[in-house]
């Protein structure tokens, strides 16, 4: 597959590489991984060679060479490499967008924009031909350098035109219209990320989002699959094993910094989602780097 050479030029050792269009990332991994924590915002993600499965609260997501997934909104979830190895490594195009393009489309071809119900914030498609001769044409252009100003853009707009047109295209309309209930939720998530520390409080969400608060607990988990507690939870417990693997700092004060004012209650929530007490986890954690690296 062309796509295949291509992407292999600009991402030749493991990990994520950036590329000269900006919104356009790859990543080859040539060994199994997972369960990996993280948080993904708005992209469309091809693999060309590989397999992945995404985690988000109890629901699961599956997709390969024949299949690309869609994330609308900022959404915390588990990943996990079920297919790479040297010889063969996992090689996934990620394109990343903002709700204005998709708005910028649907005006375009003249979709219908009424608000509509909520629709869940991550989804997986079937690729075809239309959508990967696209792709081929977007990271083409890294030939070329001097082109990707004047058809970046273009090429672009058109791959997300092709998942609009696709048959679960609505779920990615939703997050282009300004009053629908998923893009609504969206910014929710948004002010949930920048205020993560902080104790939630549900009604100011509520009036923030002009819904009632049944109405945002009903779309909230519609869209992320998690209620907002649910959402900042794993958010805090993300960024405290950050914190822990990279900086200098004790379990208790990890849990402090990301806003747990109980070290027990840390402890068992953070037992709860990585599966082990931060400390024996920091442990297994660095080991698996260290097998990894060597």
């Amino acid at each position: 597959m062309e796509l295949i050479r291509l992407i292999k030029q600009y991402a030749m050792t493991d990990g994520s590489h950036t590329t000269e269009i900006t919104s356009l990332h790859f990543t080859r991994t040539s060994y199994l991984e997972g369960p990996v924590y993280a948080v993904q915002g708005p992209a469309l993600c091809i693999i060309v060679q590989g397999a992945k499965k995404i985690m988000v609260a109890e629901s699961n997501y599956y997709y390969d060479p024949f299949h690309y997934l869609v994330v609308s909104l900022d959404l915390p979830y588990i990943g996990q490499i079920i297919q790479a190895d040297p010889e063969y490594p996992l090689l996934c195009m990620s394109l990343h967008f903002e709700p204005a393009l998709i708005f910028d489309i649907i005006q375009n071809i003249g979709l219908s924009i009424c608000e509509g119900d909520s629709h869940q914030g991550m989804f997986v498609g079937e690729i075809n031909l239309p959508l990967l001769d696209a792709c081929c044409r977007l990271v083409r252009l890294l030939e070329t350098p001097q082109d990707i100003p004047a058809l970046a853009a273009l090429i672009i707009k058109e791959i997300f035109y092709r998942i609009l047109q696709a048959e679960q295209g609505h779920f990615l309309k939703q997050i282009g219209i300004s009053d629908s209930y998923t893009r609504k939720i969206a910014e929710i998530t948004c002010i949930i990320k920048q205020e993560f520390t902080k104790t939630i409080r549900i009604e100011h969400l509520a009036r923030a989002a002009n819904m009632s608060v049944a109405s945002l607990h009903r779309h909230f988990r519609q869209v992320t699959a998690m209620s907002p507690l649910q959402y900042q939870k794993q958010l805090r417990l993300q960024e405290a094993r950050r914190l822990l693997l990279t900086s200098k700092v004790s379990a208790a004060d990890a849990g402090f910094q990301v806003g747990y004012e109980s070290p027990s209650q840390f402890s068992r929530e953070y037992a709860r989602m990585f599966g082990r007490p931060p400390k024996s986890d920091m442990k297994q954690l660095r080991e698996s780097l260290n097998l990894i690296s060597n």
